[in-house]
């Protein structure tokens, strides 16, 4: 009886063990040894042009309710696809940012008064950089229809940010293996296997050519007119940036 407890102990003690080196190898599978392995990042900067010129407008419309504020807004929305569409724009080219309704709600003697609703429907035109000298037409579709004008951009086209991030982003992984490499031979080790990669994605902002000062919309029409005369889209930067863990050996 008591051998038998003894051998029982045994088993246990030895079950306990191989546990314990399985979760050993196990965590340092998982979480790999901070001195074996070297950290780094990896960035890039290439110069893109843009191909896309886009105009934003703002149309806004009040009512004593909701439906009339929306059909006056409508209204001019469909004159400016009009207008657009007249001048040999398709309405793919015509998109709407975002659309909505709301109770103009103002503060007044410690309480709250309505003054009706309102309804605010932003819009963007698109058009190629080959087409720039059309701003001023389009421009002038919006204004005339009731439109705000807001501002007016050189962008990349959602095709031209996917190739250019595909491209900033490898050109970054290469950057960090390139410093990785040159940082374990200064060790006098060996890269080793990828432990870890995390990226900061990338960065592109738009060059915005013009940008209103809410003086109204006919002197806005005519100030967007003169600041995007002869103007060509020069370059502009998209970064990536990736951060990556090695092993060294």
């Amino acid at each position: 009886m008591e051998s038998g407890v003894k051998i029982a102990a045994i088993v246990s003690v030895a079950i306990i063990i191989v546990a314990l080196i399985g979760a050993i190898g196990f965590y340092n599978l998982v979480h790999p040894s901070t001195g074996n392995t070297i950290s780094v990042s990896g960035n890039s900067v290439i110069k893109v042009t843009p191909d896309l010129v886009t105009v934003y407008f703002n149309v806004e419309t009040n009512g004593v309710d909701a439906q009339e504020a929306k059909d006056a807004n409508s209204a001019i929305v469909d004159n400016i696809i009009f207008n657009l569409i007249r001048e040999g724009f398709e309405r793919k080219d015509i998109q709407t940012q975002n659309f909505n309704i709301y109770e103009d709600l103002r503060w007044e003697n410690d309480r709250q008064k309505s003054y009706g609703f309102k309804a605010s429907h932003q819009i963007k035109v698109e058009m190629s950089t080959n087409s720039a000298d059309k701003i001023g037409e389009v421009i002038d579709a919006g204004v005339d229809a009731g439109a705000l004008l807001q501002y007016i951009n050189f962008e990349l086209s959602s095709d031209k940010q996917n190739e250019y991030k595909a491209q900033a982003l490898k050109e970054a992984g290469e950057d960090a293996k390139l410093k990785a490499t040159s940082l374990a031979e200064g060790l006098d080790k060996k890269l080793g296997a990828i432990v870890s990669i995390s990226t900061n994605d990338w960065s592109y902002q738009p060059w915005n050519l013009y940008s209103s000062n809410a003086g109204g919309m006919r002197e806005d029409a005519v100030m967007a007119r003169e600041a995007t005369t002869n103007i060509q889209p020069g370059t502009q930067e998209v970064t990536g940036y990736v951060s990556v863990v090695y092993k060294l050996r």
